[in-house]
């Protein structure tokens, strides 16, 4: 039988890529633990505020390392929570979300750059609605890893950015007698994720 030898490159290509093969570690969101929230301006006036009440996906990374991080999550849109019941049918009718038409919201991580100790630009691609645009969140985090009173080991972060929500096809608003309208156009996100390292 031939012998096959490895040469230099292919060596050093090889090791090269045993970190990532041995350390990569998956995080599962839990849904329990994760908030996504959301603000937006009503009659220039005040602002309404809602929660997502269940998202579920995964986070993979080499290691501990924040800047290997690649996310995975999805929303169902249909979840959405205002505390206001007519409020969040209008918000599921096709005048906003239309959650038969477009039941989730997905986001997936392109890419994370350092902003400072502790704290992370992640851009990726939002799916809202129908339409997908690429979206950058501020992240703080991800904490140290700590083990719950079950043995799992655990982290958490937090994300926050501004969309415009017409740049989805959010589009329905009305205007006031005396100026201005009824809903704002942006609308503020914060995202507090805990997430559970999947046992290998």
């Amino acid at each position: 039988m031939k012998r096959v030898e490895l040469k230099p490159l292919a060596l050093a290509i090889l090791l090269f890529a045993l970190p990532s093969m041995v350390f990569a570690t998956e995080w599962q969101i839990d849904p329990a633990h994760t908030n996504v929230q959301f603000s937006v301006r009503h009659m220039m006036i005040s602002n309404v505020r809602g929660d997502f009440n269940k998202v579920s996906g995964r986070v993979t990374s080499e290691g501990q390392n924040p800047a290997t991080i690649e996310i995975e999550a999805t929303i169902d849109a249909s979840s959405i929570d205002t505390r206001v019941e007519m409020r969040d049918k209008d918000l599921k009718s096709p005048n906003f979300l239309d959650v038969e038409k477009y039941p989730t919201i997905e986001f997936k991580s392109k890419k994370i750059e350092a902003n400072g100790t502790g704290k992370w630009k992640l851009t990726g691609d939002l799916t809202l609605h129908g339409v997908t645009k690429e979206v950058v969140l501020d992240v703080e985090g991800p904490t140290p890893a700590v083990k719950d009173p079950m043995g799992n080991t655990r982290v958490g972060a937090t994300a926050t950015t501004t969309l415009s929500r017409k740049d989805f096809g959010l589009n329905w608003n009305k205007a006031l007698e005396a100026g201005g309208v009824i809903v704002g156009d942006d609308v503020q996100i914060t995202i507090d994720v805990e997430a559970v390292q999947k046992k290998s």
